[in-house]
């Protein structure tokens, strides 16, 4: 017999790069345009800074994860070197990126699709694409990885097209352009001013490269490194290309301008090779930043998964389908990304600041985990270790970028990016910080119930207490029958009446023996059907010796300290009812 197991196919190199890439290379799209817009000519020359400090964190990120291979990325570092509360504020920037990601990729796919489709509804388009990568998500990550392939294959096409295009048309006219451009006097405020800013707008040109290790454990031994290495020579390559290309094509001041800021790379295709190649450039745009949300998915699955097995977030979430996926992750992301897009109406350039101030954030603070991770955690075997020196540049160096996206002025009527940043992060952290004292929270919420409360329990537990003793008074009471002798079908007749218009649950029914009279034979009996038939109601069966008188009565009255309550059936003397009566609180009852 054959047995059939599942076993879950991890990411060979090209599959994991594919997945990063889409994310990092659909930089080139807008990077060079910022790039330009802030420090002019000398874009390139920042493009190129950023690829020193993304070499930098190659083995920075290498030496973590291999010391660590876990999902989480930056809140596994710091959660085996700091708190879990360090690690999850690591963790809700981390979240905040890949939702910023998700949100600005999909609508700017749109966006640029909608160049070549003017009827489409964007926002509409927007929630249909992030469907389409949730399902495709929730489907496996395999599956998601060759359509991966596919969008990062056609990309690399799609410049490589471009770039041919670029070449031979400088070929033909030359790099005039370029010089000129390069004698453009600079801003008031001078070539570092304007290095410094396009160096912190730069940065943002290596957004996924932190993707990697938030999946890990989905990749095969030895792909990690490779997924870091290929990403950083695309980014190196691309980028700066892209903008001294861009450089020699247009005039500063059109670069600079608001309608080449959206769509450099498309007014390049156009500019070089007519509208097929600009209209194959915005189907490549589509695809790529359609791939960037994929890379969100895929990334903050991960990252999700390894807080909810430490308890961080609600074991609902770890319910997988049977491709392995956690589809309830998946959802809420989905379900998160939809509800952005739509409060923010479709204008998601708001969440800028959130993405910038997220991502730089988590890059620091994974590079300060390394510096953990080698004091704390010194004895683990690492396969690469990073220097002390690439290390502290490579943390200022994301410090000052981040202090330069932070300080630089918005736009007129716009909020600062940090502004935005705090309306999105504070939401976010007040979360974390009550799932991690969930528990606190939750005693301090019953101890505030119990002091609203227990007066008012107390109070209801008294009034309980108190009627439920009224009610087993009333029920104790006693109800006397004097009887002759009588058949079961008169004794019957006053079981009936007891239930049907009395509250007392005991019964004596009392036979009066006078000297020399025998006990009826059947009465007994007759007595011990009744009680078998009425169980709700105890009857006592008692036979006095004496006369059946008032005074028998009133002593009977005191022996068992109760009022007793006569039923007669028949009429009795008016003697005798005279004087029952006179007796006080007694009824008669014919």
């Amino acid at each position: 017999m054959t047995v059939k197991t599942n076993i879950h196919k991890k990411l060979n190199e090209l599959e994991s790069t594919a997945i990063c890439g889409n994310d990092i290379s659909s930089s080139v799209l807008y990077v060079s345009a910022l790039a330009i817009a802030f420090a002019g000519q000398y874009a390139w020359i920042t493009l190129l800074i950023v690829s020193v400090v993304l070499f930098l964190f190659r083995k920075i990120y290498g030496e973590v994860v291999g010391a660590l291979p876990l999902n989480g990325g930056t809140y596994n570092a710091l959660l085996n070197t700091t708190s879990k509360f360090m690690a999850s504020f690591a963790a809700t920037l981390t979240i905040l990126s890949y939702m910023a990601t998700a949100v600005i990729s999909a609508n700017e796919a749109m966006h640029y699709l909608h160049h070549l489709i003017p009827s489409m509804p964007i926002i509409i388009a927007t929630i249909c694409l992030l469907s389409v990568f949730a399902i495709l998500s929730i489907i496996g990550i395999t599956e998601s990885a060759k359509v991966a392939i596919g969008i990062f294959g056609f990309h690399l096409l799609s410049l490589a097209v471009l770039s041919a295009f670029i070449i031979l048309f400088l070929f033909h006219n030359g790099i005039g352009i370029f010089i000129d451009n390069w004698n453009f006097p600079t801003n008031e405020n001078g070539i570092m001013t304007a290095i410094f800013l396009g160096f912190s707008a730069s940065m943002l040109g290596v957004s996924g490269f932190e993707s990697s290790a938030n999946f890990i454990e989905e990749q095969k031994k030895g792909v990690f490194p490779k997924t870091l290495k290929n990403m950083w020579a695309i980014v190196s390559i691309i980028n700066p290309m892209m903008a001294v290309f861009a450089l020699a094509l247009f005039a500063m001041p059109v670069l600079q301008s608001s309608e080449y800021q959206n769509t450099l790379l498309v007014e390049m295709a156009s500019h070089v090779g007519g509208n097929w190649v600009a209209s194959l450039i915005s189907i490549d745009a589509f695809l790529v930043l359609s791939g960037a949300v994929l890379t969100s998915f895929v990334g903050v699955t991960g990252l999700l998964e390894r807080m909810t097995l430490d308890r961080i977030m609600p074991q609902f979430f770890l319910k997988k389908n049977k491709k392995g996926s956690s589809y309830r992750i998946i959802i809420m992301f989905f379900i998160l990304a939809v509800s952005v897009l739509l409060i923010t109406k479709g204008e998601v350039t708001l969440l800028a600041g959130v993405y910038t101030i997220s991502f730089l954030s988590v890059m620091a603070l994974f590079g300060i985990g390394n510096i953990l991770l080698k004091v704390k955690r010194a004895a683990l075997p690492r396969p690469e270790k990073a220097s002390w020196l690439s290390v502290f540049v490579a943390i200022i160096a994301v410090s000052i970028a981040l202090v330069g996206n932070i300080i630089i002025e918005p736009a007129e009527g716009q909020s600062s990016n940090f502004t935005v940043f705090l309306d999105y992060f504070i939401p976010f952290i007040i979360f974390i910080i009550f799932m991690l004292n969930r528990t606190l929270v939750l005693r301090l919420l019953l101890s505030f119930i119990h002091y609203i409360f227990d007066p008012i329990r107390k109070l209801v537990f008294n009034a309980d207490k108190m009627i439920l003793s009224f009610i087993h008074e009333i029920n104790n009471q006693e109800f006397v029958f004097f009887t002759k002798g009588d058949s079961i079908a008169t004794l019957n007749k006053v079981m009936l009446y007891i239930k049907k218009n009395e509250h007392t649950k005991k019964i004596k029914i009392v036979h009066v023996q006078r000297e020399g009279d025998e006990i009826p034979k059947n009465l007994a009996f007759e007595i011990d059907i009744l009680d078998r038939e009425y169980p709700d109601i105890k009857v006592d069966f008692i036979i006095e010796k004496g006369e059946f008188t008032p005074k028998l009565i009133q002593s009977l009255s005191k022996k068992w300290n109760i009022p007793i309550n006569f039923m007669f059936i028949g009429s009795p003397s008016d003697k005798f009812n005279y004087k029952v009566e006179q007796l006080g609180g007694v009824r008669l009852i014919i």
